[in-house]
């Protein structure tokens, strides 16, 4: 009846002996009805059952009202009570060694969780390193002392009965823990606020690790493209085609080998640079802003410098190897026609000089004067060739050959040599002419052989020069030409045979002549140096030169014929290459407006799309192979395509940023939609409305557009005074720089901040004060008994010192801390 009275609150009346049954029903009755009306159901418990003493019923009903009133309003993140309950203890005990609460018989039975949760909340209570698992009636004996003594928790159970039972009650050990939980229910608001801080604090830590990480990256990537440019800028010529072509080389393997990890990186730089700017959004930060030079703009004009300057060195080192190989052609051509020239001219210094017209007879004498007029008509047929030598070598001193001076040097000799023929030439004329009235006679026929002697050796000396005329061609038409020519020129050969025939039948007539009228020829045409001998053998030399020529231009249209096969092929694959990375740029812009679905499913798609894309890497490969093969066959141009290789890399690498820029910004609205809330048919229904209003698929608004947009979702942004200054008020937070466009990550941001709830400055702030026992300031000791010691250290870190008037020795100032983190002051 006394448990009654104290449940019930009321004072039941004692009953007379005669009535003692009655009275006692009587009295039950009034205490069940209570407990009813307390909402506790009590099943198969009637008043007469304890009255009559049933031990059983009575405790079912005890153990009711005990789970009633002690135990049921206990709730840990939303768990039932007995679950909740175990939850509160197991965070409890975590910390400490030997402890594994997991139910509420066997986890109790050595004493040490009852120690550990009276040692969490008052450790100067319990000695809890000096506990030992081995001695559990010790522990338990100790614990209910110390709850009985300090926490006015009675002593409920019996440490002998707890150790000698093989399953202690569970119901009694809950009743017991209940007692502890509301004795530390007080603590349990300063645990909720330590996880407030530390949530806080660890997005704080992680947004900081990646400005540092984005910090580094971008160091390195703006180093290397500082050490590239001056090196692509270098425009130090060299002296020959291999060392161009080993510059040309080593251009290759920095766009094969180490520009593309650079591209990764810059690409992989933007996407953290994304992520991080989305994850302080949504964490209700300020945006990050790098250090000087290193913003993302600074490395994007670092890169179209570096690009610049690549196009530019490119360009440089072919036309240095066209302007070399053209250097190497015209000295060749230089050194040929000089060695001809010095041929001829040596010894004709020496018979100018000649004074054999002193002692000679008058029809010697008329020899000589033929002979000089034939001399004379040869220096004429000449004067071409010393032309054509020195307009080579001006040409090679505008082309700024290496070996210029050299050249100069043999040229200047061979201008002077002439200028000296020149000269001597006229004094003997002079001299000759002076005796030529004491000269009769002449041999017509040997005048007329040295006459038609002479031009026709010089066709010959032409003709083995220009079959010995070396020859650069870039094309299968211009060979073609070339063996046109030639074959042009060997149906002139018959021509050529019948006049080298006449020529050499004057002088056998004259021969003929002098052998008939018995006339002794004094040695050899007195009017020529041409003998029939020369005129033979120079005409055997050109019919040597003829065969081999035809050897050297075949060689020649072979070559071209590979080439334009080389072309060919390149066209071929580029003609398919090109249209496909531009049809994927535009199905790319397509997929990311028509994308449907979850959004994990949109990523899937975009990375399975992406697949795809890097799947399709071994053309670009085979086209890089057959490029290398046209450049190092030094073709310099291709009518069969409009497509080259830089226009393919560029493309390439385009559509690689490009859709891994999409992946990042679903990836962006995914991380949006798990940290504010947004159900996915939120996000489905914004993503719609954007679509819907976004008429030209640009993945961007103009404001009539987005004003559309905010009606159709329900905003009052009509065309009224009070509808223009809302509208205004929401485009400064969309489109804070006014560029006149809204992006969907910023009407997503928009949406997510009018839809759901973040944490502030001011929440973080009453939490700090509630681990602070509400003062104004916190101390270290307090800072590492609530958090965990990575985060407790953190705070200590940076936490300024406490100003106040109520200031003691270490107090920190929690509130200015709070407020740095959310970009309202300086941390």
């Amino acid at each position: 009846m006394l448990l009654l009275e104290v449940i019930s609150g009321e004072r039941l009346p004692k009953p007379e002996r005669g009535k003692m049954r009655v009275h006692k029903i009587n009295n039950v009755n009034k205490a069940l009805d209570f407990i009813a009306s307390k909402g506790v159901k009590l099943v198969s418990i009637g008043a007469e059952e304890i009255v009559d003493g049933n031990a059983k019923m009575t405790l079912g009903m005890i153990w009711t009202i005990i789970l009633r009133f002690a135990i049921q309003d206990i709730s840990v993140e939303e768990t039932s009570a007995k679950e909740g309950l175990l939850l509160w203890c197991q965070r409890k005990t975590a910390p400490y060694k030997n402890v594994n609460v997991q139910n509420f018989h066997i986890s109790w039975k050595d004493g040490l969780a009852f120690n550990a949760l009276i040692h969490r909340h008052r450790p100067e209570l319990i000695e809890y390193d000096k506990l030992r698992k081995d001695d559990p009636v010790t522990n338990l004996n100790n614990a209910f002392e110390v709850a009985e003594k300090y926490l006015d928790i009675p002593k409920m159970l019996d440490a002998e009965d707890i150790v000698g039972t093989l399953r202690p009650d569970e119901k009694a050990i809950m009743t017991y823990v209940s007692c502890f939980y509301h004795a530390f229910s007080g603590a349990q608001k300063a645990e909720t606020a330590a996880n407030r801080i530390c949530k806080v604090l660890a997005v704080n830590q992680e947004n900081e690790h990646l400005m540092e990480d984005y910090e580094k990256l971008a160091s390195d990537l703006l180093e290397w493209i500082k050490r590239t440019i001056p090196w692509l800028e270098d425009r130090s010529p060299q002296k020959t085609i291999q060392e161009m072509q080993q510059k040309l080389e080593d251009f290759r393997d920095y766009r094969r080998v180490h520009k593309p990890p650079k591209v990764q990186e810059k690409c992989q730089l933007e996407i953290n640079f994304n992520t991080l700017q989305t994850k302080l959004r949504l964490s209700n930060r300020p945006a990050f802003m790098p250090s000087e030079g290193r913003m993302v703009s600074d490395i994007n004009t670092g890169w179209q410098h570096l690009e610049q300057a690549e196009k530019g060195y490119e360009e440089w080192l072919l036309n240095e190897i066209r302007r070399l190989e053209r250097l190497d052609h015209l000295a060749e051509k230089f050194r040929q026609k000089a060695s001809i020239h010095e041929a001829w001219t040596e010894g004709k210094e020496a018979m100018l000089k000649q004074k054999d017209y002193e002692a000679a007879t008058l029809s010697d004498i008329k020899a000589l004067i033929r002979k000089h007029e034939a001399f004379e008509s040869d220096l004429a047929a000449h004067q071409d060739r010393v032309e054509q030598i020195a307009a080579i070598a001006q040409e090679l001193n505008e082309l700024d050959y290496y070996d210029s001076p050299s050249v100069n040097a043999r040229c200047q000799k061979i201008c002077d040599q002439w200028d000296v023929l020149g000269s001597l030439t006229h004094s003997r004329r002079e001299a000759l002419e002076k005796t030529e009235k004491q000269l009769e006679t002449i041999d017509e026929l040997h005048l007329e052989y040295a006459k038609r002697a002479a031009p026709f050796n010089n066709w010959m000396e032409s003709a083995m020069e220009d079959l010995q005329d070396m020859f650069i061609v870039h094309t299968i038409e211009e060979i073609e030409g070339l063996i046109a020519a030639h074959d042009q020129f060997k149906s002139t050969l018959p021509d050529a045979d019948k006049e080298r025939e006449a020529i050499l039948g004057i002088q056998r007539e004259a021969q003929r002549i002098a052998d008939f009228n018995s006339i002794k020829l004094a040695g050899n045409n007195p009017y020529t140096s041409v003998t029939p001998q020369i005129i033979n053998s120079k005409w055997e030399r050109v019919q040597q030169l003829v065969p081999k020529r035809d050897h050297a231009l075949q060689d020649e249209q072979s070559k071209q014929q590979s080439n334009e096969h080389l072309r060919r092929q390149f066209a071929s694959q580029a003609n398919i290459v090109g249209p496909w990375i531009q049809t994927k740029m535009e199905e790319i812009g397509r997929i990311s407006i028509e994308l449907h679905g979850t959004l994990e499913a949109q990523l899937a798609q975009l990375k399975q799309y992406e697949q795809s894309i890097v799947d399709y890497k071994p053309n670009i490969d085979l086209l890089e192979q057959q490029h290398q093969l046209i450049q190092e066959a030094l073709i310099f141009d291709n009518k069969h395509t409009n497509y080259t290789m830089e226009h393919i890399r560029v493309g390439w690498e385009q559509l690689l940023t490009t859709i891994a820029r999409t992946i990042n910004e679903v990836e962006n609205q995914i991380l949006t939609r798990d940290a504010k809330g947004i159900s996915q048919e939120q996000m489905q229904e914004f993503r719609a409305s954007f679509n819907h209003f976004d008429k030209d698929h640009g993945g961007a608004l103009g404001p009539e557009e987005f004003k559309a947009c905010l009606i159709s979702l329900g905003y009052d942004v009509e065309n009224d005074r009070q509808g223009d200054a809302e509208f205004n008020r929401i485009m400064s937070v969309v489109d804070p720089n006014n560029s006149g466009i809204v992006t969907f990550q910023a009407f997503i941001d928009f949406m997510s901040r009018e839809t759901t709830d973040t944490d502030t400055a001011d929440q973080v702030i009453a939490s700090f004060k509630v681990l602070a026992g509400d003062k104004n300031y916190i101390t270290a000791e307090e800072l590492r008994r609530e958090l965990p010691p990575e985060q407790a250290e953190y705070c200590i870190a940076r936490m300024a010192p406490y100003q106040g008037p109520d200031a003691v020795p270490g107090a920190l100032d929690y509130k200015s801390f709070s407020t740095a983190l959310y970009g309202e002051s300086d941390l």
